[in-house]
């Protein structure tokens, strides 16, 4: 496997200016993503798993997989019990991928900061892995997740630590908080995203209860 060849790819996502921009660095990548993610050792689809399965008991409603890209989270959740998982992407190209592995119930093609097209409290929770990250979706894009998910749901989703402060996210908490759309549940500590490469790529997983 071409560490370098993923490197590039990954790169290419990280340094995309426009949303449009983004969608074609996807595009591009979506054929070798899931191998060459591999090759870098890539953690997250699998472990955020991890913390699903702790605040959110199977058969309670369904799950939405917020930028799902190739769909890695979906079996790993399927294969602990969860039936019913949505998943939306930016990317066209990343979403026929998802949809062949057969573990999403719905798959939309939305963007993260703008409108979703789900009504309010819908969800039993969202997750979201590798989307609060360099050059991807906002801060801001939190506010309309917490919306389409139900009261006493969960919020859970990891950020990148380049952009925590810079990306405005400890504001975003806060302002939720203090309209009383969430409480703090669990915060993880720093750690890697990736067993293999990008040592210095340091993620933190957040837990929120919507209120």
């Amino acid at each position: 496997m071409n560490i370098d060849k993923a490197n590039a790819a990954l790169e290419s996502v990280y340094t995309a200016d426009t949303p449009e921009a983004l969608a074609q660095a996807y595009a591009a990548w979506a054929a070798t993503y899931d191998s060459e993610t591999a090759s870098l050792g890539y953690l997250l689809p699998f472990l955020i798993a991890a913390w699903v399965a702790r605040h959110v008991p199977s058969g309670e409603g369904p799950l939405l997989d917020a930028g799902c890209g190739t769909g890695l989270s979906g079996p790993s959740l399927k294969a602990l019990g969860y039936q019913d998982i949505a998943g939306l992407d930016l990317s066209e190209d990343m979403l026929k991928i998802a949809s062949s592995r057969q573990a999403y119930s719905e798959l939309k093609q939305a963007m993260l900061g703008g409108p979703l097209p789900w009504p309010d409290g819908y969800f039993r929770a969202f997750f979201s892995t590798g989307v609060f990250t360099l050059s991807h979706a906002p801060a801001s894009g939190l506010h309309e997740l917490v919306r389409i998910t139900r009261k006493g749901g969960h919020a859970i989703f990891t950020v990148r630590d380049q952009v925590f402060e810079s990306g405005g996210f400890r504001d975003v908490f806060a302002e939720l908080e203090q309209a009383k759309k969430w409480r703090p549940v669990e915060e993880s500590p720093w750690f890697r995203c990736y067993a293999i490469a990008e040592p210095e790529a340091l993620v933190k997983t957040f837990v929120f209860e919507v209120l």
